[in-house]
């Protein structure tokens, strides 16, 4: 048997890998915060008894398009994008952390910030109530300052002196170190938590859209289903290849 079936094979394999990956992109195209996978193809060559004349098709995954997407004014007051790099610290169940970039921040029926998947949201303070989260006091106006800092205000009583609930944990490690988790969440791959970037910002107000193209990954999408179809035509090639080669042999027999 051919060695182009093995080769077809793996081709045909490894774009439904990507496939799947433009896919995943696709339907995050409207996440807030979300950052692109980025695939590749390399060619690993066949070692084996003969001349080196195969190839098989290997896809890998290359890492996360971490670039900035656009900003959308809400108008919302727990709506928060960053300004440039840098992530919002969340606190997981087994007391680890992980980041994000979605700042669509929400209350929980306890007052505890939170991150609209249900995260907590790390503090940077130090403030009183449980350890690294951030207490909302009840029947209080919220507004978030550029560092993220979390001030209240009691809403039924004359403007007084904010008090301050907690600040954002705000990070900025080296992209290569971070990896994707299946809840989305990013962490960096020793596990360890990161300190505090002071010189982060973010806009209050607003949400960060994805940064996936839309147009782009649909065409990515196109290119790699022919890219498939090419795969399946060269083992129908093979097959009838065999087929007239087994003609053959009986003729000559």
């Amino acid at each position: 048997m051919d060695r182009l079936i093995y080769t077809a094979m793996t081709g045909a394999s490894h774009i439904l890998q990507r496939q799947s990956a433009i896919a995943s992109n696709l339907s995050n195209v409207n996440t807030t915060g979300y950052r692109s996978t980025m695939n590749s193809f390399r060619a690993v060559p066949i070692v084996g008894e003969g001349q080196p004349t195969r190839t098989f098709v290997v896809n890998y995954q290359t890492g996360y398009d971490f670039t900035p997407a656009p900003q959308q004014q809400t108008g919302r007051t727990l709506d928060v994008a960053l300004n440039g790099k840098g992530w919002i610290t969340v606190a997981l169940p087994d007391g680890s952390e992980a980041y994000t970039r979605d700042g669509n921040l929400q209350v929980s029926p306890n007052g505890i910030l939170m991150t609209n998947s249900g995260y907590p949201v790390v503090d940077d303070t130090g403030q009183p109530g449980p350890p690294g989260q951030i207490s909302i006091p009840p029947d209080t106006e919220i507004t978030v300052g550029a560092d993220g800092t979390i001030s209240t205000v009691p809403s039924q009583t004359p403007p007084i002196t904010a008090t301050v609930a907690g600040k954002l944990k705000l990070v900025n490690p080296p992209e290569k170190q971070l990896v994707r988790g299946e809840d989305g969440l990013f962490r960096t791959q020793d596990g360890k938590p990161v300190n505090p970037d002071p010189t982060l910002t973010v806009n209050a107000g607003s949400l960060e859209g994805s940064n996936v193209n839309a147009i782009g990954t649909m065409v990515d999408m196109i290119s790699i289903s022919r890219q498939f179809d090419m795969q399946m035509q060269m083992l129908k090639n093979q097959t009838s290849n065999e087929q007239q080669a087994t003609q053959l042999l009986q003729i000559t027999t």
